[in-house]
């Protein structure tokens, strides 16, 4: 159904129309249902702007269209209505459909909303937007927006002081479902291999029912993937065969330092300054992050030493690494190291969606920690200690971490738990499941 189409439908309040939710009847048709969290509960109910970035196929545009229908409901006809980025080609173009929906709204509607998905689908969309709340429309009205280039959002909400309303926060990461809500979703399908499928699926709904229902990862998402990440860089210019040297190497140097020029130099690019346009690119498209080490004492980080990259959305990591993984049993059959890689950056996946989750101000800031004797591979942004072993280990291993650091903790991630005074070994699955959250489980449901 077309946006022209919606809107009439909303002005009436007619939607209980199912073919004007396909993505709702989709997730419905599903035979796993997954609950999103990100900080956003409800939507406020005072105007402003929201702000929503996030990768693509992990669920931004069904929520949204779950929310314009729930306003409609509650709020009544012609309270809100819905314009869709990718169909709009320029910001004369969103300036107008803007113009034309606000003169729809409902005298009678106490809460005015509109929803656009994509926006940064649009050049320069923020100025469209500033220049329709310069001339007095819109505010009074809620704007949500949704976009898959996290850069283009952030700068764009640079761009707009004073015109974002008066709310507490403007700005949202759309994050990955978390391990409890998959586990909980997927009535143990996989036993204790559990951790193994959510962590070839990043965390994205699509690709968690399909690895519950059918017990692989669907091709379809994989070059949905494929073709977002590729496609983003394209667009600006670069180059898909540099793109895929660079991931190569990065991936084998996996839990390794590597500097920016060593990167560029073994991936075929111009300079240092060519590879660190490729990082800064997959970072703002929440794939990829650097983690720089941090010095002992203050715990600053030290930028101009080599970094590990450390892959935030397992999906990108999935869809490029050259073992093509789309079963449980093909990453059992990895090598111990290769495991190690992909289950230190299923951490580091988790460490920034909780860093998000918590509101932490640079969620992006991974680091680790290292001397010539020793390394602990996450620093997070709240200065927690998180050590990650494929196998077993022991206490005894970290007895120097005390002596070094003795008023931290220090987790370690292994497959034989243990408590001292200062350190602590979990099992990966107690990692993901302590993860704090805001929805509401049973003591049993994660079936433990």
């Amino acid at each position: 159904m077309d946006v022209k189409t919606i809107n009439h439908l909303l002005a009436e309040g007619n939607i209980d129309r199912d073919d004007m939710w396909p993505r709702i009847a989709e997730m419905e048709s599903k035979a796993h249902q997954y609950r999103f969290e990100f900080g956003l509960d409800e939507l406020p109910t005072e105007p402003g702007l929201i702000i929503i970035r996030g990768p693509r196929q992990y669920g931004k545009s069904t929520w949204l269209d779950m929310n314009l229908r729930w306003s409609i409901h509650d709020f009544g006809k012609g309270s809100s209505y819905y314009l869709n980025g990718d169909e709009i080609g320029t910001t004369d173009g969103l300036i107008a459909e803007m113009k034309n929906i606000y003169a729809g709204y409902s005298r009678d509607a106490k809460v005015k909303r509109l929803f656009i998905d994509e926006i940064t689908a649009v050049p320069d969309w923020e100025k469209a937007v500033k220049r329709i709340i310069d001339q007095g429309l819109f505010r009074d009205v809620l704007i949500i927006t949704t976009g898959s280039k996290a850069s283009d959002l952030r700068h764009g909400s640079e761009k707009l002081p004073g015109r974002k309303g008066k709310l507490p926060k403007n700005e949202y990461i759309f994050l990955p479902i978390s391990y409890r809500e998959f586990k909980f979703n997927s009535q143990n399908v996989h036993g204790d291999k559990s951790w193994i499928a959510y962590l070839l699926t990043g965390g994205s709904p699509i690709a968690c029912n399909d690895i519950c229902q059918f017990e692989q990862l669907p091709e379809y998402f994989i070059q949905l993937v494929r073709d977002w990440v590729v496609g983003e860089l394209i667009s600006s210019g670069r180059s898909r065969l540099s793109l895929t040297q660079l991931l190569r190497v990065i991936m084998n140097y996996g839990g390794k330092p590597v500097g920016f020029a060593k990167l560029a130099r073994e991936g075929g690019l111009a300079n240092n300054t060519v590879a660190s346009g490729y990082i800064e690119q997959l970072s703002d498209l929440l794939s990829l992050l650097p983690s720089w080490p941090i010095e002992t004492n203050k715990k600053t980080i030290l930028m101009r030493k080599p970094c590990k990259f450390q892959f935030i959305n397992l999906a990108v990591a999935i869809v490029f690494h050259p073992s093509a993984l789309r079963h449980v049993h093909e990453f059992e059959n990895l090598s111990p190291e290769i495991q190690g890689m992909f289950i230190e950056w299923l951490i580091a996946q988790e460490i920034w969606r909780q860093s998000v989750l918590s509101g932490q101000l640079e969620p992006e800031r991974l680091s680790f920690w290292a001397s010539k004797e020793h390394e602990i591979d996450f620093v997070t942004p709240d200065k927690k200690f998180i050590e990650v072993k494929r196998g077993r280990a022991n206490p005894l291993e970290f007895s120097w971490f005390a002596n070094i650091f003795p008023k931290d903790q220090l987790t370690v991630i292994c497959s034989t738990p243990f408590h001292t005074k200062q350190i602590t070994g979990m099992t990966i699955e107690n990692f993901l499941l302590n993860a704090p959250t805001s929805l509401a489980y049973h003591e049993t449901d994660t079936h433990e």
